[in-house]
């Protein structure tokens, strides 16, 4: 029989319900296609709470402080936010499950949107930054959520679980930064600045996001695994298999997966944060903006399907290589690229989605090939705080760069920079480490 750990316990979790889970395979299988369409439809509303913040935060805040110097603060500000949302997201969900950290998270980033609104109608600076950390904690939950999808998985569907999770965010992240004009006349017609009206949308997307997993995902799918797990080993001991205690956690491999994602993570908010001032500056409008960014962003989790297949059957490494290689052709692109050129700056940033999407699952695989349920939670939390910062540092660097020397030098900067990835491989490769501790 398995003993369930109560204090993992989110709520009044059914013991006897965990223990049929837990005894049944058909059940987990069942639990994890369910899982995976709960959190689809909460990425749906997630996506469209993300882009808000990416396709008009910077000309928010080079309007409000009126200095292109500081048109990067806003994603390095909510990237902050979402390290820190990573971290305390990742500790709830290892306490109580998926569904409290994941529902907070969501409401956390719309109450975070509910204030920048505030701080443009009352133009109130500080009120905008501190607003700016709350709206983070969605930016963190949003890829967070991939991994809820990944608890009942074998590793032979991990890299399909993860993108089935991310390919969710394509469609409100399609549609988020082309409704930018219309929020943009919403938000005038009620005496707010067009500029805020994103952020309602953001508010109204994360608000939905955060009920429909606080009333969907039961039972939680991170309490289901670690009790799989409990009893895998109670079934070892009885049958004496357990020779010794596999690690919960595999150093080498997390390190991998997290050196992967701090990468194509950095590389792809340095060059996406200042592409809209940069076609600000070519003359190009807000709608031509919005139709950018959301190319971008699509290219960024709607081939998630396809990239999730290939990291499972072609390898993770061989993923992480094309990562770079695409970062890279992204750079040069929109280094190149005429300022008044839309067709190329649309395939320098639909390129730079690809890559990040092609490390980011690669990425996200290898850290749970490297833990179990036990840690898997916090770890997940932790690795993304990682992800956060670097994508906080990208961007208020990109500000600086651009001001300093120009978008091109930034894009090719970034873009060798992901060339940092092959060596990456070339070391793993050479380590016969980097294994899944977890059940294959």
């Amino acid at each position: 029989m398995v003993q369930v750990n109560k204090k993992h316990n989110s709520g009044p979790q059914n013991s006897d319900l965990v223990r049929q889970y837990a005894e049944s395979p058909e059940m987990q299988q069942q639990l994890y296609r369910k899982t995976l369409w709960i959190v689809v439809f909460s990425q749906i509303m997630g996506g469209a709470g993300l882009t808000a913040g990416i396709t008009v935060g910077a000309l928010l805040a080079q309007d409000m402080f009126g200095d292109a110097n500081f048109a990067g603060v806003p994603t390095a500000l909510f990237t902050l936010g979402a390290a820190g949302g990573a971290y305390y997201i990742g500790k709830l969900s290892q306490k109580f499950g998926r569904r409290p950290g994941l529902a907070t998270g969501f409401f956390v980033g719309g109450v975070g949107a509910v204030g920048v609104v505030l701080s443009a109608v009352a133009d109130n600076l500080v009120l905008l930054l501190i607003s700016l950390l709350f709206y983070g904690g969605g930016t963190a939950t949003n890829l967070l959520a991939r991994y809820a999808g990944t608890d009942l998985a074998s590793s032979e569907q991990r890299g399909k679980a993860i993108s089935i999770a991310m390919v969710g965010t394509t469609f409100g992240a399609f549609a988020g930064p082309n409704l930018v004009v219309v929020m943009g006349r919403f938000a005038e017609s009620i005496s707010i600045p067009a500029l805020a009206g994103p952020f309602i949308l953001a508010a109204a997307a994360y608000f939905a996001a955060a009920l429909v997993l606080v009333s969907f995902l039961r039972p939680d799918p991170l309490i289901i695994a670690k009790a799989v797990a409990e009893k895998k080993v109670q079934d070892d001991k009885a049958s004496n298999k357990a020779a010794a205690a596999a690690p919960a956690i595999n150093s080498r491999g997390v390190f991998l997966g997290a050196t992967v994602m701090v990468i194509v993570q950095m590389v792809m908010v340095a060059i996406m944060t200042m592409t809209p001032v940069h076609m600000g500056h070519h003359g190009h409008s807000l709608s031509a903006m919005g139709m950018v960014i959301s190319i971008h962003i699509t290219a960024m989790y709607l081939p998630s399907l396809l990239t999730g297949v290939l990291v499972d059957r072609i390898s993770r490494m061989a993923m992480v290589v094309a990562a770079g290689a695409t970062l890279l052709s992204a750079g040069i692109i929109a280094a190149i690229a005429p300022g008044d050129s839309l067709p190329m700056l649309i395939l320098a940033l639909a390129l730079l989605g690809l890559g990040w999407n092609f490390g980011l699952i690669s990425g996200t695989a290898l850290i749970v090939d490297s833990t179990l349920p036990e840690a898997r939670a916090k770890t997940q939390g932790t690795v993304d705080v990682l992800v956060a910062l670097s994508g906080a540092a990208g961007g208020m660097l990109s500000g600086m760069v651009v001001a300093g020397f120009s978008f091109g030098i930034l894009s090719l900067g970034g873009g060798f920079l992901a060339l940092l990835l092959i060596p990456v491989v070339v070391w793993s490769l050479g380590n016969s480490k980097t294994k899944a501790v977890g059940p294959s």
